[in-house]
């Protein structure tokens, strides 16, 4: 029977998300047995064990070391100093780092991989290649742009980028060149890029049929509106939201309408603002035929998520790599991008190069991109059909195709 490691980088949803993506196509394509072991950690690994109850037996905790929270997402101060002391309950990052080598090599050692996949775990790549083991690494991200702010970033850049070049095939999960969202984190040496296969997003661009309208979506139909997504872990969402009722806060957009979905799964978040300064069930909002400012929902259903994308006039975003894709390349929609990361800022500032959006760093900006967008929304649309014929989303399936390959030596 073969096996199949799984590195999921337990940082943001995204590695996640790609994963569950491939494992759906595996079955299509890998007709031998085989069996899958899953490693991460935090969110990432409960979320493991949710989805495969029947099979903790092949889902092992790591600690792979990750940058430490702050109030306004991951805090630079308190991760630098935490690579000699400890912090939040994390012990020295060097520490971290051998503790989490250890615990990988003894699951090698121990499961004799046939092929390993590190979606965003690097070290993976380097316990891979020292034992002779095929290694995929999925990555939107190699070497990124750095800004004037940032330039002490680069030697951990550098460093980061030699263990991705490790892997013995690197997966990019984005459309070829010139249609490439992360390709201002890209940035390959010309010796790496032979090893390189841009497979695609690892989105879905299938219709759901909804057999049943919900009340959210009766409620936001024949309205227009802007879609403001909160995505990533607790801090990224956390900072993302107070980026986002700063601008609500303005009396320039006090009549936009807009939708928040706050991607976490607590029906108490959900609540209608209504032009008259009061606060409503949806169901209440609905049957008063309520003339409404503001939809706040905790978690939006795939069919609604649809409908949402379908009705809005543009979305706003912090930039991550896989939304950006859902919603340009699957919906055709122009954004607007508040970043929280440099990755994000790379993402929208090439979105921005390309008039497909509007990169935003602060509450005027915000507020000039809706207007931006509003006046010129033919020509953003022009741009957006464009990028849509062109834009790969089969990546889960095209990297399904790869690991049948590998595993039946094909390449």
């Amino acid at each position: 029977m073969k096996k199949i490691g799984e590195f999921i980088y337990p940082w943001g949803s995204g590695h996640f998300s790609r994963m569950m993506a491939l494992n759906n196509h595996l079955t299509e394509y890998i007709k031998d047995e085989y069996e899958i072991h899953y490693s991460s950690k935090a969110e990432i690994y409960q979320k493991l064990l949710e989805k495969f109850p029947s099979q903790h037996h092949f889902i092992h905790e790591i600690l792979m070391p990750t940058p430490i929270d702050g109030k306004m997402g991951p805090s630079i101060t308190l991760s630098m100093l935490n690579l000699f002391l400890p912090i939040s309950k994390n012990p020295p990052l060097l520490k971290q780092i051998s503790n989490y080598l250890k615990e990988e090599r003894k699951l090698y050692d121990k499961e004799k991989f046939d092929l390993v996949i590190n979606d965003g775990d690097m070290g993976s790549n380097v316990l891979a290649k020292n034992r002779g083991i095929t290694s995929l690494f999925v990555t939107n991200q190699f070497r990124p742009k750095l800004w004037k702010s940032r330039f002490y970033f680069y030697p951990s850049v550098v460093f980061i980028s030699k263990q991705i070049a490790k892997a013995t095939r690197i997966i990019v999960a984005d459309s070829p060149p010139p249609y490439t969202i992360c390709e201002y984190n890209l940035n390959f040496s010309d010796k790496v890029k032979e090893k390189v296969t841009y497979v695609g997003h690892f989105a879905t661009n299938k219709v759901l049929e909804n057999k049943l309208t919900t009340n959210l979506e009766k409620l936001i139909q024949d309205n227009e509106f802007g879609y403001w997504m909160r995505t990533g872990n607790r801090s990224t969402n956390d900072v993302t939201g107070e980026k986002y009722e700063e601008v609500f806060h303005d009396n320039k957009i006090k009549s936009e309408k807009r939708i928040i979905s706050h991607a976490r799964n607590d029906p108490s978040i959900d609540r209608v603002l209504g032009k008259d300064g009061k606060k409503y069930s949806i169901l209440d909002a609905l049957e008063k035929k309520i003339d409404w400012i503001q939809i706040d929902i905790g978690f939006l259903t795939e069919t609604e998520k649809q409908t949402v994308l379908r009705f809005c006039k543009y979305v706003v975003i912090n930039g991550s790599h896989t939304v950006m894709g859902e919603i340009l390349g699957v919906n055709s929609k122009p954004i607007i991008g508040i970043p929280v990361y440099d990755e994000h800022t790379n993402n929208l500032r090439w979105a921005e190069d390309k008039n497909l959006g509007v990169l935003a760093q602060n509450k005027g900006q915000v507020i000039d991109a809706i207007s931006k967008i509003t006046n010129n929304y033919n020509k953003f649309q022009e741009k957006l059909d464009d990028f849509s014929k062109n834009f790969t989303a089969n990546g889960a399936e095209s990297t399904a195709k790869i690991v049948r390959d590998v595993l039946e030596k094909k390449i």
